[in-house]
């Protein structure tokens, strides 16, 4: 019995508080979101672009089946969380495709985040209404 060795390129993406974890194995440009299809997953025409951005721009979008796991964050994190995972995956693929990615900004992890509530405060900049008497 021949063991034949599927070959993965993994990547790990983050944005806000969603984690994406991304694997290319070579196939026809099937992609699934945590075992769903990712029409599906991801509803909006917007987000699916995002996601979806680095395997356009390398021309790579029927080269490989992707599958994602992602968790955590609303829907714009998540995508943002997919499109950095795929970017990683597809330097362990090739690392030529370093310039075009780098230069669209999809290899930067946006470090944005939640700024957390401070005590004593409704919010984190919000304060409670001053009263002089």
């Amino acid at each position: 019995m021949a063991e034949t060795k599927i070959t993965e390129y993994l990547g790990t993406g983050r944005r806000k508080t969603a984690v994406a974890r991304v694997r290319l194995a070579s196939g026809n440009g099937k992609i699934t979101v945590n075992s769903r299809p990712f029409e599906n997953y991801f509803p909006l025409e917007t987000l699916r672009v995002t996601a979806a951005q680095p395997l356009t721009l390398t021309g790579t979008a029927e080269k490989f089946n992707v599958r994602i796991n992602v968790s955590g964050g609303g829907p714009n994190g998540q995508a943002g969380a997919v499109r950095h995972g795929i970017a990683r995956a597809l330097l362990q693929f090739d690392a030529t495709l370093r310039g075009a990615l780098k230069a669209e900004g999809f290899l930067t992890r946006d470090s944005r985040m939640k700024e957390r509530k401070k005590y004593g405060q409704p919010g984190a900049r919000k304060r409670f209404q001053f009263s002089k008497r």
